[in-house]
C-alpha cells in the first residue's frame, strides 16, 4: 500500500544548522527548510559559531557556507564531522567551482552546491543525503 505524501511536509520533524554569514541567505534558506516542514532552522554567522551551535542542537542537517568571517566552511566541516559522523554537510558557496575536490573530501564534506543553483534544489539534495544517512 502506498502512502500518499505531503511534498510539503518532507523535513518534518528535522532540524537544520544554516552556517553563513549573511543574515539574507541565512533567512532564505530557513525560509526554504521550514516551508518544507523542517521542525527547526538554527542559524549561525560563522563556523565557530556553528560548532557551538551544532553541540546544542544535533542538527539532522548542516548547511555551511565557505567564505566566512573567524572560521570558513572547509575548517568547521571537520570538526563538525566529528562530533556529527552521520549527518550530511553541504557545503553551499559561490566558490564551488574553485574548490578542490580533495579538500571537499579530506573535510568530510558530502556535497558542495553552488548559491546560483535553485533552493529547491538545495531542499532536494539535502532529502537525499538525510536519507542514505538513515539507512
Amino acid at each position: 500500500m502506498e502512502v500518499e505524501k505531503d511534498p510539503k511536509k518532507r523535513g518534518k520533524g528535522k532540524t537544520v544548522l544554516v552556517v553563513d554569514d549573511s543574515p539574507m541567505i541565512r533567512k532564505e534558506l530557513a525560509a526554504a527548510f521550514l516551508s518544507d516542514g523542517f521542525k527547526t532552522c538554527v542559524e549561525a554567522e560563522n563556523g565557530k559559531d556553528g560548532i557551538d551551535a551544532a553541540e546544542r542542537i544535533n542538527p539532522d542537517l548542516i548547511v555551511l557556507d565557505l567564505s566566512m568571517p573567524v572560521m570558513n566552511g572547509l575548517q568547521a566541516a571537520p570538526q563538525l564531522r566529528k562530533m556529527l559522523p552521520k549527518t550530511p554537510i553541504i557545503l553551499f558557496t559561490f566558490y564551488a567551482p574553485g574548490l578542490s575536490q580533495m579538500a571537499v573530501s579530506n573535510a568530510g564534506i558530502d556535497l558542495v552546491l553552488e548559491k546560483t543553483v535553485p533552493l529547491s534544489t538545495l531542499i532536494e539534495k539535502a532529502h537525499e543525503l538525510m536519507r542514505i544517512a538513515a539507512n
